[in-house]
C-alpha cells in the first residue's frame, strides 16, 4: 500500500526544468502510502462472508505479493498482518513544540496535530507534507474527539475551554468548561452529549447544541486524566491519578464500580470500538491491563515496557490488536490471542480456558512486536487511519511519526535505527549518519516549503501607511504613491526638506515651518534647535489647561528633548536620570563611575502567589 513516488521528476527529470523552463531543486523520494488499488481490488474481488471470503491467492513473503496486498478489512481474523512496524515518515513544523494529540479526520484524508503552543497542524494523508496550520486555542491543547457522525470536531485545552468546530475548522463555539487542565473529552453514542475529565478531579457532561452543563461525576480523589463513553450504551469510564478505574452511569451519575488493578496514574482508559465487550487501561505502573465487561475484572496483563505507559489505542477493526506509547519513546503492538511469552517463561492460561474463570488470574501478554526507538521523549498520542493501514504517533519530541505495515518479503526494517537505535544501526550498515542529516535536510525544506505554499492565502492583512514620525496615524490617500506600479501610473514624490526622509512633497510640514526655507530647516536640524510650535488654539487663545489629574513625571526618561521647559500650569518634570536613560529602568548601587546598574527587582513571588489566591486560580495541594 505504501509507494515512494518522486514528484520533482514530473515537472522535467532530472536534467531539470520543467514545464516552466525555470530551475527545480532536486530532492529525495517522498514516500506516498495510496491505498486505491488495494480497495479497489478488493471491492471488485471480494465476495460474501458464507461464501469463503476473498477467492485471489494468499499473499506469500515476496516483492512479486505487493500487488495482492489487502486492506485491514478484508483480514479480519489476521491481525498480524496489520501490524505497523514499518516507518514512512516523520513530520515537524518549523516552530516545533511537543504533539499532545494525534487525531485522523473522519474521511482519512488529512491527520490533526495538537501542540503544546494550541495550534492544530493539518498533514497529508497520504504524502504526509503539511497543508495548513492554525492557532486554534491560546494555550495547550490537550484533548479532542470527533463526532461519530463525523460532522464536528470538539478540542479541550490548558486553560479549561472547549472548541467546538466545524469539518472545516471553523470555530463556531467556545465555552468555559472547567477553571483547570481538561484533560480527555469524548463523544456519547448518539454524539447529544460530550463529556470531559478535569484536574479539578471532576467529570462533567455538557449538552452539545446547548453546550450547557447537564451533570458532575465526583468521586475521585485526585485528578481526573482520561474519560471514555461507551460506543453503544449508557456507560463511561474514567481513570485517575488515585490509580482508581470507575465505571459510571450516564443518567443517574452514580458510579457502578471501582477497579484497583493499577498501583500507580491511570494514564489512558479506552472501550473496544468494534464489539464493545473489553476495556484498556494502562498506567504509570508499566503495565496495561484489559478488563471483560461481562465479567468485570481483568483478563489480560500486558508487559514488556521498561518505562511508563503513557497511552495506547485500539484498532478499528481487529478487537484483538491493542498498542501502547512508552514514556521512553517505545510503541509496542499486542495481539491479545497470542501470548508470545518469552523463551524462559512459562506461558499462561486464559482466564476462558479455566474451571473457574471469575478467580482464573490474568493471562500475561508480551508484545508482538517492538519498536524500541520510536520517538526520543514519551508518546502522547496514537491514532488509527480510518482503515486500519496507517498509525500516527506524537511525542514530545516535538515529531509525528507515520508507521505502517512492511511490504511483502521487506525484512530490512527489523534492523533500521527505529528498532535497533541509530548506534546499532550505524554499526550494521544500515543507517548512515551523513546521509540522514543531508536527507533530514532536505526534508525540512522541503516541509518548509510546503509551509510556505500552504499558508500563501492565510498571510495578515499589509499594515496601512503611516506618517513618518507619527505612530498610529494613517497617510492620506493622495500621499501614498509609492512608485512601484508599472506603466507610470504612479510617480514617487521625494521630500523637499532634507534630514526628513520620505515627508511627502504635497503634505504640509507641522505649523511654523511651513514657510521656513529647506536650507534654513536643515542648519536647524544639524544644530538639534527646533522652532517652538504656535499656541493650539490659534494666535491669542494660549495653551489649553492639561488634562486632569497628569502628571508629567510619569513619563519615562529621555522621553523630552533636553532644555525642554513646560509652559505654565503643567506639573514639574522629573529630575533627570543621570547614570541611565532610555525607556529601560535602572537602579544605581551606591552611584560613582564604577557603579554597577541593575535591573529593578522582579515582582515578589508572595504577592503573586496571593493575587492568584484571590482570582481563585490557586488550588491547595492534597
Amino acid at each position: 500500500m505504501d509507494r515512494d513516488r518522486d514528484h520533482h521528476n514530473s515537472y522535467g527529470g532530472a536534467g531539470g526544468g520543467g514545464y516552466d523552463g525555470g530551475h527545480r531543486r532536486m530532492v529525495g523520494r517522498r514516500p506516498v502510502t495510496d491505498y486505491g488499488s488495494t480497495m479497489v481490488q478488493w471491492m471488485r474481488h471480494r465476495r460474501p462472508r458464507y461464501k469463503g471470503g476473498f477467492i485471489l491467492e494468499a499473499e506469500r513473503p515476496s516483492a512479486s505479493y505487493v500487488v495482492d496486498m489487502l486492506p485491514p478489512a478484508a483480514r479480519l481474523d489476521k491481525a498480524v498482518d496489520t501490524i505497523p512496524a514499518k516507518h514512512i515518515h516523520q513530520s515537524w513544523n518549523k516552530n516545533r513544540h511537543p504533539i499532545n494529540i494525534v487525531r485522523w479526520t473522519p474521511e482519512g484524508r488529512r491527520c490533526l496535530t495538537g501542540s503544546s503552543s494550541g495550534e492544530f497542524t493539518l498533514w497529508n494523508g497520504m504524502a504526509f507534507n503539511f497543508e495548513t496550520i492554525m492557532q486554534a486555542h491560546d494555550s495547550a491543547i490537550r484533548a479532542a474527539a470527533y463526532s461519530h457522525s463525523e460532522d464536528w470536531l470538539i478540542s479541550a485545552d490548558q486553560d479549561g475551554v472547549v472548541k467546538y468546530w466545524q469539518p472545516n475548522f471553523n470555530n463556531v463555539k467556545a465555552i468555559q468548561a472547567h477553571s483547570d487542565p481538561i484533560r480527555d473529552i469524548a463523544f456519547s453514542p448518539n454524539d447529544a452529549k460530550f463529556i470531559t475529565a478535569c484536574d479539578d478531579a471532576t467529570l462533567k457532561i455538557f449538552d452539545f447544541a446547548a453546550g450547557t452543563e447537564e451533570s458532575t461525576l465526583t468521586g475521585h480523589n485526585w485528578d481526573a486524566k482520561s474519560v471514555d463513553w461507551h460506543p453503544t450504551k449508557g456507560l463511561i469510564v474514567s481513570g485517575s491519578k488515585d490509580h482508581q478505574v470507575k465505571l459510571w452511569d450516564p443518567r443517574t451519575g452514580r458510579c457502578l464500580t471501582s477497579l484497583h488493578g493499577h498501583k500507580n496514574t491511570v494514564a489512558r482508559t479506552a472501550f473496544e470500538p468494534t464489539r464493545g465487550q473489553l476495556l484498556a487501561t494502562c498506567a504509570r505502573d508499566q503495565t496495561a491491563r484489559v478488563f471483560d465487561l461481562r465479567m468485570m475484572r481483568d483478563v489480560c496483563l500486558l508487559r514488556g515496557h521498561e518505562k511508563d505507559i503513557s497511552t495506547l489505542t485500539w484498532h478499528p477493526f481487529h478487537a484483538s490488536l491493542l498498542t501502547t506509547g512508552g514514556s521512553d519513546g517505545s510503541i509496542f503492538h499486542y495481539l491479545l490471542d497470542e501470548p508470545n511469552s518469552p523463551p524462559d517463561v512459562i506461558p499462561s492460561m486464559p482466564a476462558y480456558d479455566h474451571p473457574d474463570p471469575s478467580n482464573a488470574p490474568a493471562q500475561t501478554i508480551y508484545p508482538a512486536h517492538r519498536i524500541q526507538y520510536a520517538h526520543e521523549f514519551a508518546v502522547w498520542s496514537l491514532s488509527w487511519h480510518p482503515l486500519g493501514h496507517i498509525l500516527a504517533s506524537g511525542s514530545n519530541d516535538r515529531a509525528t511519526h507515520f508507521w505502517t505495515r512492511p511490504r511483502p518479503g521487506d525484512t530490512k526494517y527489523a534492523s533500521d535505527e527505529w528498532h535497533v537505535g541509530k548506534a546499532a544501526a550505524e554499526a550494521q550498515g544500515t543507517w548512515d549518519r551523513r546521509g540522514a542529516r543531508r536527507s533530514m535536510r532536505e526534508e525540512e525544506e522541503q516541509e518548509l516549503e510546503d509551509e510556505v505554499e500552504g499558508l500563501v492565502d492565510q498571510k495578515m492583512p499589509a499594515k496601512q501607511p503611516i506618517l513618518p514620525g507619527l505612530p498610529g496615524l494613517t497617510a492620506a490617500p493622495n500621499i501614498t504613491r509609492d512608485g512601484t506600479s508599472t506603466g507610470g501610473a504612479q510617480t514617487r514624490q521625494q521630500s523637499q526638506f532634507p534630514g526628513m526622509p520620505g515627508f511627502p512633497a504635497g503634505l504640509a510640514p507641522p505649523n511654523g515651518i511651513a514657510n521656513m526655507d529647506p536650507s534654513e530647516f536643515a542648519a536647524l536640524m544639524a544644530e538639534g534647535k527646533l522652532p517652538v510650535p504656535p499656541p493650539f488654539g490659534g494666535p491669542g487663545q494660549g495653551i489649553p489647561p492639561p488634562p486632569p489629574n497628569f502628571d508629567f513625571s510619569k513619563l519615562p526618561p529621555g522621553m523630552l528633548p533636553p532644555g525642554f521647559q513646560l509652559p505654565p500650569g503643567f506639573p514639574p518634570m522629573p529630575p533627570p536620570n543621570i547614570n541611565g536613560s532610555g525607556l529601560q529602568a535602572m537602579v544605581n548601587d551606591g552611584g560613582g563611575a564604577n557603579s554597577i546598574r541593575r535591573r529593578a527587582p522582579l515582582p515578589s513571588q508572595q504577592e503573586s502567589l496571593m493575587m492568584e489566591q484571590r482570582q481563585g486560580k490557586y488550588r491547595i495541594a492534597r
